[in-house]
Formats: structure tokens, sequence, C-alpha cells
């Protein structure tokens, strides 16, 4: 049995109440099982649906009753089947019955475990609960839901309940809901059953958990306050970004009918020496070095272990300091979760104890964490107490990661009070604007949150999930079209648009609109060294600034030898004209040229560099990532004619890259693109 294998029961209301809502519950069912074919393959699902037209299920052959329950598919592995079931959903004739369902999935359970307990047995409710529910044989209705609640229990059964609750139609009994509800509350008292009441498609999305991963430990130990004073506590990551999976690449040379076939690719690196390209360099030749100037430092591994940082596992306590001092922006990374040790009262009491007394006086601790032994660095961060409202989940602590000195990034933006009054707005543009961001606020006063954050799914992993579903059906499907329920999360919301309209319109006219024209292509090729007196003096430099930079009083005209980035830099400031743009690029890329050609042994080669982050940095202000990532291209292309191979080492080992679409929209290098671009070794081809 693989771990933590999940049996799901999927219990479906199909009734007439449920029609308009049903396309968007096929959407998130069939993601689910879709998830699980990537994540977890071993795990095994059940369709059950209620308030359908037929009955089909072994308690109604057995004792009688449960009518209108359809079994649509047994429990079994997850596969494709299951994905095309979930998408045509039939529409029942009848009200449904959850009950019932639920007795239903729970004897399903029952008899395909055993008397075992052992597994994870997991049931899911949809409905919008607005059905009444037959009344009990033996006592009243809450009777016999707390039997039932007590038999998920004793079988090890977990529940969660979706409750559908949008526009309600005029025929809502609201009476027949309230009791619905209480019902179902009875459930999440009695049982560790999750209910949720959702609004809208896309809280659906967000509110079946199409994933579960299990929380494993980040850290076990004490919570050292003082030599004499520690608290046992367990660390969890509270929250954990969500990324696509691993894709891998294949081979087709086996054969299609060939079970046993991995098809899996395998690359094998060579090292060959610069002397003779011909002979391969074995691993006990090889050791790592370290630029130190114009030479390269070897440092063996049993060096490198020997300088290296070796902190001690465990978790301290360094001071307290008031909540307000630690700024929500200086968070980094996960959020930790801090326990106390489950079962060690005294632990327990003492996080509460802490916990409250830190709540009370507004105080925040600062810890000093090495979650593991043999970690390489020391953890600096933030302890803030999460006291319970709830008797049966004890108090905790958040922990959150602080930057260090090196860590910070204090981004400076100039001051309007540097530009001319003409530039600077008036008191009616800035009363315009504030009211603009006041009326798109996502959580206005006195009314609900939109697009709450535990209940909006990521429109960009649920769209991969389903074009992934469709290239297995179709491998030569093009991408759909995005679907109308991200639309919602990707796209303005049109009500919000024409509820606001007229602070729209306001904002529109008190500021004049003016296009921004696209600058042309140039073609970065160097075709002379030096650039003429008359090429200086082109252009007229008395046009009005198209972009927005900084602002200086220095007048720099050309790139000197002596500090050529600060020429760059003073040049591509100016904003007397936008000819001085195009000239530094220029100038800079020919000082490039100079500095490399004229190296003697690498002495010109840290100088270069320089210059080239500078002109790297420059294109990427002035939006301008296809003149750096052509000239890099052909400057490299010029070195390996030149002969001037060590050059484009000294870029590898220094890290300068491509300008990837991630630093500027209108470059056409992927990041992997950026990244590969200058490699060191090369993969061995067979």
């Amino acid at each position: 049995m693989a771990r933590n294998k999940e049996a799901l029961l999927l219990l479906l209301d199909v009734g007439p109440s449920m029609h308009s809502v049903l396309p968007e519950i096929e959407k998130v069912c069939s993601m689910l099982v879709q998830k699980k074919l990537i994540y977890n393959k071993y795990d095994e699902v059940g369709i059950i649906l209620f308030g359908t037209k037929d009955t089909d299920n072994e308690l109604t052959t057995e004792v009688g009753g449960y009518q209108h329950v359809v079994v649509l598919k047994n429990i079994k592995v997850v596969d494709g089947d299951i994905v095309e079931a979930l998408q045509q959903l039939p529409q029942g004739t009848t009200d449904g019955d959850f009950l019932d369902a639920i007795i239903v999935g729970m004897d399903m359970l029952i008899k395909f475990f055993g008397e075992t307990n052992k597994g994870k047995k997991r049931l899911c409710l949809i409905t919008n609960a607005q059905c009444p529910i037959k009344e009990s044989v033996e006592g009243t209705k809450e009777d016999q839901v707390t039997t039932i609640a007590k038999q998920m229990t004793v079988h090890g059964m977990r529940m969660e309940s979706i409750i559908m609750r949008g526009k309600l139609s005029q025929d809502a009994d609201k009476r027949i809901m309230d009791e619905n509800d209480r019902l179902l509350n009875i459930f999440s008292k009695e049982t560790s059953t999750r209910l949720l009441y959702v609004e809208n498609p896309i809280s659906l999305f967000g509110a079946l958990r199409t994933r579960n991963i299990t929380p494993t430990t980040v850290f076990r130990g004490d919570l050292e306050f003082s030599p004499k004073l520690r608290i046992k506590v367990m660390v969890y990551k509270k929250t954990a970004e969500e990324k696509f999976p691993i894709l891998k690449k294949y081979s087709d040379k086996a054969p299609p009918n060939d079970k046993s076939a991995t098809r899996e690719v395998k690359v094998d690196y060579e090292y060959k020496s610069s002397d003779d390209h011909d002979k391969v360099v074995p691993p006990d030749q090889r050791i790592k070095g370290y630029r130190y100037g114009p030479q390269i430092v070897p440092i063996s591994s049993a060096e490198w272990e020997a300088v290296k940082f070796k902190p001690e596992k465990g978790v301290k306590l360094l001071g307290f300091t008031d909540s307000s001092n630690v700024l929500r922006h200086h968070y980094m990374k996960d959020v930790y979760v801090f326990i106390a040790e489950p079962g060690n009262t005294k632990a327990i009491l003492a996080v509460s104890a802490l916990a409250r007394a830190m709540k009370e006086m507004n105080k925040v601790a600062i810890l000093r964490c090495v979650w593991r032994q043999g970690q390489a660095n020391v953890v600096i961060g933030v302890l803030t107490p999460n006291v319970s409202d709830r008797e049966n989940i004890p108090d905790s602590f958040y922990f959150n990661v602080l930057p260090f000195a090196e860590d910070v990034r204090e981004f400076q933006f100039p001051s309007f009070s540097n530009f001319p009054a003409s530039w600077q707005p008036n008191e009616q543009q800035l009363e315009a604007a504030a009211n603009l961001i006041k009326t798109f606020d996502l959580a206005p006063h006195g009314k609900e949150e939109v697009l709450l954050p535990d209940f909006t799914p990521n429109p960009v992993l649920e769209r991969f999930y389903r074009y992934l579903e469709l290239k297995s059906k179709h491998p030569d499907a093009a991408v759909p079209p995005i679907d109308d329920t991200l639309k919602k999360i990707t796209e303005p919301d049109t009500d919000l648009l024409l509820q606001n309209k007229s602070m729209i319109d306001s904002f529109r006219r008190s500021f004049e609109l003016k296009e921004n024209p696209i600058k042309k292509s140039r073609r970065l090729l160097r075709e002379k060294r030096s650039v003429s007196s008359d090429e200086e003096g082109k252009g007229n430099i008395t046009a009005q600034p198209a972009n927005l930079i900084g602002y200086t009083s220095i007048k720099v005209e050309n790139i000197g030898d002596l500090t050529p980035v600060q020429d760059f830099e003073a040049m591509i400031s100016r904003r007397d004209s936008p000819d001085w743009v195009v000239k530094a690029i220029k100038d800079m890329k020919n000082k490039i040229f100079d500095l490399v050609e004229d190296s003697h042994e690498g002495d010109n080669y840290p100088k270069a560099l320089e210059c080239l982050v500078a002109l790297r940095k420059g294109c990427i202000l002035e939006q301008e990532p296809k003149q750096f990532n052509d000239f890099l291209k052909h400057l490299c292309n010029f070195c390996q004619e030149k002969n001037l191979h060590s050059f484009s080492e000294y870029l590898a080992s220094n890290g300068l890259t491509l300008i990837s679409k991630t630093e500027a929209l209108d470059s056409e290098v992927t990041e992997d693109e950026a990244r590969n671009f200058l490699v060191k070794s090369e993969p061995k081809v067979d």
C-alpha cells in the first residue's frame, strides 16, 4: 500500500435546485481527480449521486429505503474513466437527501475496508442543503445525525461538507435550510468534519482541497529561553508555494508497446582539458576553483569543509520587542507554526501562558533558529502569538523569517519635487487618483471581501492542469481559451467597473493622456570601433523627454576611459533629448569592445564586466532588452572568432546572463534561455 494512500467518496447533489451550479461542480471535481493522477496515482475514488430519478445502491437492495441515491462509480484507483464520468454528471429530477447519501457512502467504505481501521477514509459532500431530510424512524433527526457521527469516528472516517449558497431562488425555504445547517453543525462538532459555505463558483474552486499535503515537522526540540528554561515544541510549515509538477524529458526511441521501458533521458557530462580538447579529465583530477581577481584559487573539498560554518541545532530566544517594531513587509519566505509537544501538558500550559502574555502586552519574540544539525545557515525570525478562540485547539505561535542587513532592499524613487512645476500633479488630480484607489478596494468597509485568499485558486495552475488532461487525450490539441470562472480572477470585475464608472471618468478627465510611441528596434552589430565627430553631433537635442528615470544636472556627452560607468549613467539620465539614450548605449558598446580587444592576459576583463553590468541595467530601465541581448550574443561570437574564450568563461563565472522576460516584458528570452546562455561544460553526445 502506498504511503498516505486515500480512499475518497464524492457525494454530489444533482437535484433540480443544483442544476445551475452543476457545470462548476463538474469542473472542480474532475480537477481533483486530475491532480490525484499526477500526485497521488494510488488513491482510490468513488462517486455517489443523490437527487437522481433512479436508485442504484446496495443498501436499497439489502434493507430498503435510500431512494434516489445512485452509486455512479464504485471505489477504485483513479483513472481517466472517473474524470470522464465527473465531466458528464446527469441532472436529477427529485430533491436530494444528503443524510441518505452519507449513510450509503459510509456503508461503501466499511465494506471496502472490512473490519480494519487502516487507510485514510474521506467523504466529500457538495450540496446546497435546501431540501428537507426524511423523518427518523427512531428518535429525532438530531439523534440520528449524532449516531451517524459517532459511527464515522469509530471507523476513522473524515468528512468535508461544502454548502453552495449563492443567490437563493424564491422557492428556497429558510426554515428547512436552518434545520439542515443545525444537522451539519452536529457533524462538525462530533467528528473531524470541515464545514464550508461558498457563495460563488470561484469560492467553490478554493473550498474543495484538490491536493492534500501531509505536514512534516521542520524542527522538534526545545525552545530555549535560558539555560534553565526550555519548552518542548514542534515546528511545521503553515504555508508553502504551490508549484507546477516536475516536468521530465522522455525519449520516444523505445517501442510504443513496451510497458517495461522507462523512456527516461539520462544526461552525462564530460570535462575536457583546456590544453588538449580530446583528453577527458577524470573526477579525481578535478577541483573547484573561485575567481579572485584575474586568477583562480583552487579549493579542495576538505578545505571547504574546514571553513564551513557549522552551527548547532536549536531554537534560542534573543529577546522581546513591541510588535510595531517589526514591519510586515520585512517578512521573508514561508510562514511556520510553533506548537507545544502533543501530550505534554506542561509544554502546552507554558506555550499558552507565554502566548497570552505576549498578546496582552503587544510583544513579539526574536529567535535564532537552526532547524537541523549540519545546517549551513542561521535563521533570524519573529515569533508572533496566536491565541485560539476554540477549546479543542491550543494556543500557538506564528514564525516569520526576518532579513539580515544584506537582504534588505530599500528601493529609492525620485520625488516629484525634483521635476518642474508643469509636471507635478495638482490637488484635483491627487484627489481623483485617491478616490479611484479607494473605489477598487477588494475589502470595502462593511462588505464581504472579494476574492478571499483561502478560497481563490491559482488560475495559472488550474489552467495548466486542465490543459494537461486535454493533452493526455488529444496530443495535438491547441491551448483552449481561458475558462469563464478563471476569467473572474484574472480580469477586472465588470460589475465593479460599472458601479465606479463615474470615478473612472473623473480620473480620466483630470489627466491628459498621450500615447507613448514604441521605439523601433535597431540592429546592434558593431561596424566601426570609433564614432566620428559628425555622427556625435547628429540628432535634435531639443526634443521633449519620452521617459523619466532620474534627473541630473551633469552634462556628459561622451564616455571616457577613466570613469566609463559613471559617464554612461550620466548620459542615459539626461532628459533634454531621447537621443542621449541611443548615443549612450552605442558608445558603451564600443567601449566594451575596445576593452576586450585591447586586453592583455585578461587585465581589462573586470572593467569590461563593470561596463556590461551597467549597460544591462540601463537597457532594462530604458525598456531596450533586445539591444543588450543582441549585443551580448554578438560579443560572444566575436570572442569565439578571435580565440578570446577566456572572456566568455569570465562572464560565465560571474553569472552574467541575458535579460529575460521576468526582468523586462519586451524581452523575447525565457529564464531558462537566459540561464543557459553561457555554460562552462557541454553535454556528452552519443
